[in-house]
């Protein structure tokens, strides 16, 4: 079953905020020395539910970082949050990145590594516990972040596909 994703449009969120996850340096080796370019990975979110990430390449880092900057603003998906947390367990792959996004209780905080934290903080999840298990590559774990967040879904949505109500999601009643 294909889930569709909730895109959101960077010009109905107020305060976006940004974080380089990762800077590479590339060189070319060309007959007149070394030629550097920079790729820049960037994550956006207004910790509010919505989040997205991009990648900038160019000569300079800040023109790379606002590349990947703008990237990341096309890229924006909404993400359905329950209490700081998400609403349950969610398993995410992206070629060889493997994740596990678990839910937690209040106070818990993210419990997380480098360029997951970064996506979930930007999402606005303050407490959850997520475990890289496949590559480390940030491109990757990023992605596959991004999918487990896209394959969430909310309690509601759930109780209209089983045709029952809330209440009965929550309590079992």
């Amino acid at each position: 079953m294909k889930i569709p994703v909730k895109r959101v449009k960077p010009t109905d969120i107020e305060n976006i905020h940004d974080r380089v996850v990762a800077l590479n340096r590339v060189a070319k080796v060309t007959k007149g020395g070394r030629t550097f370019s920079f790729a820049a990975i960037v994550v956006v979110g207004d910790g509010e539910g919505s989040v997205g990430h991009g990648l900038g390449k160019a000569r300079e880092v800040t023109d790379a970082i606002s590349k990947g900057k703008d990237a990341a603003m096309r890229n924006m998906i909404a993400v359905p949050l329950r209490n700081g947390t998400i609403p349950h367990p969610q398993i995410g792959k992206f070629g060889a990145g493997k994740v596990l996004l678990r839910p937690a209780s209040k106070g818990t905080g993210v419990i997380a590594g480098g360029a997951m934290r970064a996506v979930l903080e930007s999402a606005g999840i303050t407490d959850v516990i997520a475990k890289s298990l496949g590559s480390s590559n940030p491109h990757n774990v990023i992605k596959a972040t991004l999918d487990a967040l896209i394959h969430i879904r909310p309690a509601d949505q759930i109780a209209r596909e089983r045709g029952i109500s809330l209440n009965k999601v929550f309590n079992g009643n």
